[in-house]
């Protein structure tokens, strides 16, 4: 499958989360139910994966974690916010 079709099923299932749940609940909710969600669409979702870092001759084993890799081409990091803020200003 290619990484756009993967990225409109996730934008599709992330969007029915939160019509269901709504906003504000922890990180770990959300990304608990969005794994459930994509592997019950037959997806293949690893969860909390370390990507190592290489610098110089030194290897990082956990320079980043990945929050969701699906099908090994789509990386996704989940943010959780309580609110958003308005720091745009209007147009005049």
């Amino acid at each position: 499958m290619h990484e756009n079709e993967l990225a409109k099923i996730v934008v599709d299932v992330v969007y029915q989360i939160h019509k269901k749940l709504g906003p504000g609940l922890f990180e770990s909710v959300y990304h608990a139910v969005l794994v459930y969600e994509l592997g019950k669409r037959n997806l293949k979702v690893e969860s909390q994966v370390p990507i190592p870092v290489v610098w110089e001759e030194i290897r990082l084993d956990v320079g980043f974690i990945a929050d969701v890799i699906i099908e090994g081409k789509l990386i996704l990091e989940l943010k959780s916010l309580q609110q958003m803020s308005r720091t745009v200003d209007p147009i005049v």
